[in-house]
């Protein structure tokens, strides 16, 4: 059995998984019986949206910041940060890496 990561689920939220399904925290994940795996995944199921659903919900909460042209809505539109991080150094992964500082001003001379 391989180590998979579930999205939505974090340390704090598989503490409590692995709590409701009285699974031992300290036990390794090769270690879980067939029994303790379908216990831990009815936890999961029944409780908590994960994986697809998880980022269905995030995707229509931003579509309805933006349908509703809030700030954040409009921040999320124009690829900016949302979060009130600055722009005017910081951002360059979100803005593309865009550079728009000047060079030496020497220009390269081109060879024939």
């Amino acid at each position: 059995m391989s180590l998979r990561y579930l999205y939505g689920v974090g340390p704090a939220l598989a503490k409590k998984i692995l709590s409701d399904a009285n699974v031992d925290p300290l036990k390794k994940a090769k270690d879980l019986s067939a029994d303790e795996l379908s216990r831990i995944q009815a936890v999961i199921e029944k409780t908590t949206p994960v994986e697809g659903e998880l980022r269905q919900i995030v995707r229509n909460n931003i579509q309805r910041l933006k349908d509703l042209k809030t700030y954040r809505g409009i921040r999320h539109a124009r690829k900016l940060p949302v979060r009130g991080q600055r722009t005017k150094t910081n951002s360059r992964t979100v803005r593309g890496n865009v550079r728009k500082t000047a060079g030496s001003g020497k220009r390269k001379v081109e060879l024939k």
